[in-house]
């Protein structure tokens, strides 16, 4: 027989401040607090919406909204006709509350992306790509490999940046995680060991789940990359994939030194190791920092396979990015890619083509934005939060903050009640780790994080409780 509860009893279970807003998200958090405490069993039928709505004195509306949030968390289970039922999400499926499913609702301010607003160079590049479209319609309108103009300017950069590359070397895909998916689908299977850094980017980690490999952390310290570390896990796993961000790393941001890459890249040639390199944020230097060759520099092209993307550099509207590696294995993921989708759109990519053109324009329009968000972001969080601990980047998009207790997960769920969506050091780490940390970004203009951060602050001290503000600032540079 069903265990049940009724409105009254939950009514009575549940503590809510009728000030909370939203409230329905209140509500939420409050059942799924019971159910994670342990003081509302998994498989519990509870009340109807409108019982519950009456019991609580408030709207159906608010109470179907609670319980929607609920099921989209993975916390509630329903069979239309018969009820809810408490549950357990799955640790790796997706959730409302995931970077790569949140948007742009309810106004919140975004703290948990990173992305960037587009920069000027923008409107003059469409302009130019509507004027060379119609060149590209006379054929059959797809390249699996990508446009050449656009491979070509790639692969000149790359050899701008002291690794020489040819165009055929070169996949473009529909952005850096659509390379990812393609270079592991590819070349890892089920139960095979992939080294990750700790933390690292989730959509990497989804990806690795999503295979049925199985996940080999190597830890980062507060310095940076541990090589120690990173070689014992490539030797004692028999690691045979090893994804690595050496590029202003995300979340951390740390920049990788010539010294460390060639040693990384020296462990991976003695263990057999390839190396997966996401240089998604390699142009987005903000101070002046040594230029660092791309790792794969430090190796053979059959050693490491580079990510590249322009959705940091230009705009995240833009979804394309690109893979350099091999000829021959470029083939293998176009043949791969081509069992999805066959190719990336014209008009992007002859948009992306002439960015290129102007590409020193866009890194020095980054470095003073990005320098300027960067440093009101720091400010605002060592006169709010001086508690909290972090190393300023040198470059990338965010700081990796460490908190003064392991609360991540429930100020991010405060945070969201006073209008903030905040990252927490979870969705970067294996198994529910690095609960101490958050994620900050400072690719939002300085007036949005400096009232991000504060309340962030009163959510630290309030709780999910007290009024939201009312309006939300409108996150343009």
């Amino acid at each position: 027989m069903d265990r049940y509860l009724s409105g009254p009893q939950l009514a009575r279970l549940v503590s809510v401040d009728p000030a909370a807003r939203p409230y329905y998200r209140a509500l939420a958090l409050a059942v799924r607090s019971l159910v994670l405490d342990g003081r509302l069993a998994v498989r519990v039928r509870l009340p109807a919406e409108r019982h519950l709505a009456h019991a609580l004195g408030v709207s159906r509306t608010t109470v179907t909204a609670a319980y929607d949030l609920l099921r989209e968390q993975g916390y509630l289970d329903t069979r239309r006709g018969a009820g809810s039922w408490t549950a357990l999400p799955d640790p790796s499926s997706l959730s409302a509350d995931n970077p790569w499913l949140a948007a742009s609702d309810e106004g919140m301010l975004q703290l948990h992306s990173a992305a960037p607003a587009a920069t000027a160079q923008l409107p003059g590049a469409l302009a130019q790509a509507a004027r060379d479209l119609p060149r590209h319609t006379l054929g059959a309108g797809y390249d699996p490999l990508g446009l050449a103009v656009l491979r070509e300017a790639i692969a000149a950069r790359y050899t701008a940046r002291g690794l020489a590359t040819r165009p055929g070397q070169i996949l473009v895909t529909a952005g850096a995680q659509h390379g990812i998916h393609l270079v592991l689908n590819l070349l890892t299977g089920a139960g095979d060991p992939v080294l990750v850094e700790s933390p690292t980017y989730p959509h990497a980690l989804d990806v690795v789940r999503q295979r049925g490999a199985r996940t080999v952390p190597a830890g980062m310290t507060d310095e940076g990359w541990n090589l120690d570390l990173l070689t014992s896990a490539m030797r004692q796993s028999s690691a045979r994939l090893a994804y690595v961000v050496p590029d202003f790393h995300n979340p951390t941001g740390w920049l990788m030194d010539d010294a460390t890459r060639a040693a990384l890249a020296g462990a991976a040639r003695r263990n057999g190791t390839l190396l997966v390199a996401d240089e998604s944020w390699a142009e987005l230097a903000v101070d002046d920092v040594p230029g660092a060759a791309p790792l794969a520099a430090f190796g053979t092209d059959a050693q490491v396979i580079t990510i590249g993307s322009a959705s940091k550099l230009w705009w995240g509207g833009l979804r394309i990015g690109w893979v350099r590696a091999t000829a021959a294995l470029v083939r293998r993921l176009a043949a791969l890619r081509a069992s999805v989708e066959i190719a990336s759109p014209i008009f992007e990519q002859l948009v992306v083509a002439r960015l290129f053109e102007r590409i020193e324009e866009a890194r020095a329009e980054r470095r003073r934005t990005l320098g300027a968000a960067r440093d009101a972001l720091v400010g605002a969080l060592r006169a709010e939060l001086p508690s909290w601990s972090f190393t300023v980047p040198a470059g990338g998009g965010s700081l990796w903050v460490r908190l003064d207790s392991p609360t991540a997960t429930p100020l991010a769920e405060a945070a969201a009640c006073h209008g903030v969506r905040l990252a927490p050091g979870p969705w970067f780490g294996v198994d529910g780790t690095l609960e101490n940390h958050l994620r900050l970004p400072f690719t939002q203009p300085p007036r949005v994080l400096t009232e991000a951060v504060s309340r962030v602050a009163t959510a630290r001290t309030a709780g999910p409780y007290g009024p939201r503000p009312a309006a939300s600032l409108t996150p343009a540079l």
